[in-house]
């Protein structure tokens, strides 16, 4: 059988500015109705991210065989050659020359409050990409992408017989009550943070019990507190790993979930699956930016064990 995991998710661009002082020192309270200002930002850098890329970067540095399902706009290039430089497939990206790739435009300031503006560009169109054209694979995710891509991929993948993970993440408040129940139906395995299973269930009307009896596995993220993992009627607390410094959580998501199609497509235990996705967050968090952390198989195998105390 395949090994191959289908990303399906948006590839996006960060450019982050930075405002060397507060924002509430140029903002006026009595005047926020009529806001016309600019910071000056004497540092940027633009990183490479989406959800998509994020996770598949992780997947393929442990060994998996990720393949991205996404959209590109006519700006496409640099994030073309990145993918080449990685050796990660692009047969699958769908590129729209009249639109721009999905980039988010952060301005922080001192204190790292933040004013972003966030262009969903050719990430739209995610619906025009047709994921049976991936070709076979042992397991999918869906991660936050356009709202019509989302549901249609989960509509063919339920089609195809492919089994999915639901990672509905900052696109969870764009569906219903009966669109997130639908996705629920169709998924295999669902996964949020603490903050997206408060608003799954509250707009479903589905306890934590209901979501986790209709699928294989409900997996919840809670930051430092580590994950849980609810599956046939057990929950399973997976632990947290100590980092020294969290300098940006930016794609820690992204990191988890490779860790779980990882240990899913390896038909490991939960307990190990998770423990692989926990230590990736962790490693993430200690990087900033999305994808510039870089560890070996072999080296991941010894933090895996130095942190748990076994090798998976």
């Amino acid at each position: 059988m395949t090994q191959t995991s289908l990303i399906c998710g948006s590839i996006a661009i960060d450019t982050i500015l930075q405002f060397p002082n507060r924002f509430d020192s140029i903002l006026l309270p009595d005047q926020l109705h009529k806001v016309n200002v600019s910071f000056l930002a004497p540092t940027m850098r633009t990183e490479f991210g989406g959800c998509a890329p994020n996770i598949a970067y992780n997947l393929l540095m442990l060994g998996g065989a990720p393949r991205i399902v996404g959209v590109m706009g006519q700006d496409n290039a640099a994030y073309m050659a990145r993918f080449g430089k990685l050796g990660l497939a692009t047969d699958n990206i769908l590129i729209k020359e009249d639109a721009y790739n999905a980039q988010c435009f952060v301005t922080a300031d001192q204190d790292n409050n933040q004013i972003n503006a966030f262009h969903p560009g050719a990430m739209s169109y995610a619906h025009e990409n047709d994921v049976a054209k991936a070709g076979p694979a042992r397991i999918a995710i869906i991660s936050p992408d356009g709202h019509l891509g989302m549901q249609k991929h989960a509509a063919d993948l339920a089609k195809l017989e492919i089994p999915f993970i639901f990672d509905p993440g900052q696109q969870l408040p764009m569906f219903n009550g009966a669109e997130l129940i639908d996705f629920i139906d169709k998924a295999t395995y669902v996964t949020t943070n603490d903050y997206e299973i408060e608003l799954l269930t509250e707009r479903t009307g589905l306890t934590q019990a209901d979501i986790a009896s209709r699928v294989e596995a409900l997996i919840i993220t809670r930051g430092e507190q580590g994950s849980e993992i609810y599956t046939k009627g057990q929950r399973i607390e997976i632990p947290a790993v100590p980092v020294a410094e969290a300098l940006d959580p930016t794609g820690c998501g992204d990191a988890y979930r490779a860790g779980l199609l990882f240990g899913i497509t390896n038909g490991w235990s939960w307990e190990t699956t998770g423990r692989l996705a926990s230590l990736l967050g962790a490693i993430k968090i200690a990087h900033k930016g999305a994808q510039n952390h870089r560890f070996t198989a072999a080296e991941i195998a010894d933090k895996f064990e130095a942190a748990f105390g076994y090798r998976f």
